[in-house]
């Protein structure tokens, strides 16, 4: 409506300042002209540029169209080894539980663990809440790891006493790639009760006499908290009796492609359906798959064929994550260049009363929220079939009847990590990460830019044909020598 009334009213100025200059010689129409045209470009320059200010959202830096665009153009370049959670705060181990450094749930850290060492942090815990402490141990790409090297995880309470702990290993791959394990202080359970101070115990492992620790460095750290409040009501004690335990047939169809994310923070959405990508022998990718309460995962990964001869042992390796990162399952395969498959083993549905199995990978399927798939290919690969990379394919299944979620009594912290949203559905389909925002608000710049802009070109366009016309009139009556 706007570009409409300043056109008319333009029009109408116009019309007049053209009676006023009848009377004039064609010499003077001329200029007058020019000066029109002149006058009329400046104008729509200044709109556009008032259109791009007012378009463009707060917030949403002068290069962002750029920095877009470049990001389109590496598409094709193989990401880094592991991305970090953005804005991860800096937390330092210490030896000492006396020097240890503070963790808030709901925050992520990063750190880094030296050769053969000990680090404590220290977490501030309500005598209700469960805490979950997973720590992921990310070797440089370079480092040398034998089959048990890895790190364990533990919180103990304020006397020293061990409430949990649990180690992840690299296994048959020897590759360095990221592993999680995970710490937790249950409420309910006999062990570290009541509320207060707990320390949180990360330590390398490595093969006796291996020296693989000396020679790999010092490994980085992503560490995020998270907490899970208790029930309002009392609720189930023990583990579900029976669940359909049960292989389902793989599905089968036309793969689609869905590159993976480099780290948690960057796990890519997935839903059901077949996925097709490519990894270089050493590479992680992170998938994430939103499971309701009372839904079920089944899912596999195939490694295609590949020319070469020979056999590489721990070539692939598929892992499975619930929502604070605690290991749920895995699987491996070895290959000798012809398409081979590893499935996880049938897990129950997503219930709370899971937590009460001895089974881990039934006691880890407690709660709903983004469950992660973790895809690696190890670096013995290049030996026998080179470097790669090699195409992937992953069979994903979700099964069961959604239930309502248990009444908590409190909030989760982080807000939402033990939930699904119809946006995490949607995201699932599309493979949208929620950094995909930005190339949205871009899109809607675009869009926007384009209608208005648009118009005012437009209106360029329709001044420069009646100036350029007018300019011919003038010259056909302009005086010749």
């Amino acid at each position: 409506m706007r570009a409409r009334g300043g056109t008319a009213t333009w029009a109408g100025r116009r019309a007049a300042r053209a009676a006023g200059t009848a009377s004039c010689g064609p010499t003077t129409r001329y200029a007058l002209a020019g000066r029109y045209v002149l006058a009329g470009r400046r104008a729509v320059v200044a709109l556009l540029v008032l259109t791009a200010t007012l378009v463009l959202p707060t917030g949403v830096p002068a290069g962002a169209p750029a920095a877009a665009a470049a990001a389109d153009t590496d598409a094709g370049a193989r990401p880094g080894p592991y991305a970090f959670a953005p804005g991860a705060r800096s937390a330092a181990g210490a030896e000492r539980t006396a020097d240890a450094a503070p963790l808030d749930p709901g925050h992520t850290y990063r750190s880094s663990l030296p050769p053969r060492g000990r680090l404590f942090y220290r977490l501030r815990l309500s005598a209700a809440d469960t805490a979950y402490v997973p720590v992921t141990a990310v070797p440089p790409a370079d480092a040398t790891v034998s089959a048990t090297d890895g790190i364990r995880v533990s919180v103990r309470d304020a006397n020293g006493a061990s409430c949990s702990y649990s180690s992840a290993r690299f296994g048959a791959g020897l590759s360095p790639r990221p592993v999680t394990a995970l710490g937790q202080r249950e409420a309910g359970k006999a062990l570290c009760q009541g509320g207060g101070t707990y320390y949180v115990l990360v330590e390398r492992l490595d093969a006796e006499g291996s020296g693989t620790a000396a020679s790999s460095g010092r490994w980085d750290l992503e560490i995020a908290p998270a907490t899970e409040p208790g029930l309002a009501a009392a609720g189930p004690t023990t583990a579900p009796r029976t669940w359909d335990s049960a292989t389902p047939e793989p599905l089968t169809g036309t793969p689609r492609d869905r590159s993976g994310g480099t780290g948690f923070a960057t796990a890519r959405p997935l839903g059901q359906g077949v996925w097709r990508t490519t990894l270089a022998p050493g590479e992680t990718r992170f998938y994430k798959v939103p499971l309701d309460w009372g839904r079920r995962l089944h899912a596999s990964a195939e490694l295609a064929a590949s020319p070469g001869h020979g056999y590489a042992g721990g070539a692939l390796d598929l892992s499975l994550y619930n929502p604070v990162r605690g290991y749920v399952e895995g699987a491996s395969l070895g290959y000798t260049g012809t398409p081979k498959s590893a499935a996880l083993a049938p897990l129950p549905p997503v219930e709370y009363g899971n937590r009460y199995a001895v089974a881990a990978g039934v006691t880890s399927v407690r709660f709903a929220g983004d469950y992660y798939l973790a895809v690696s290919l190890g670096t013995q690969l290049t030996g026998a079939f080179g470097q790669g990379p090699f195409e992937v394919t992953l069979r994903v299944r979700v099964d069961g009847r959604a239930q309502a979620a248990p009444g908590y009594a409190g909030r989760p912290v982080p807000d939402g990590v033990f939930s699904v949203t119809e946006e995490d559905r949607e995201a699932a389909l599309t493979g949208d990460t929620g950094a995909g925002a930005g190339h949205r608000v871009m899109l809607l710049v675009a869009v926007g830019g384009l209608g208005t802009g648009t118009a005012l070109l437009l209106l360029l366009g329709g001044w420069t044909v009646a100036a350029r016309r007018a300019q011919t009139r003038a010259s056909a009556q302009k005086p010749t020598a």
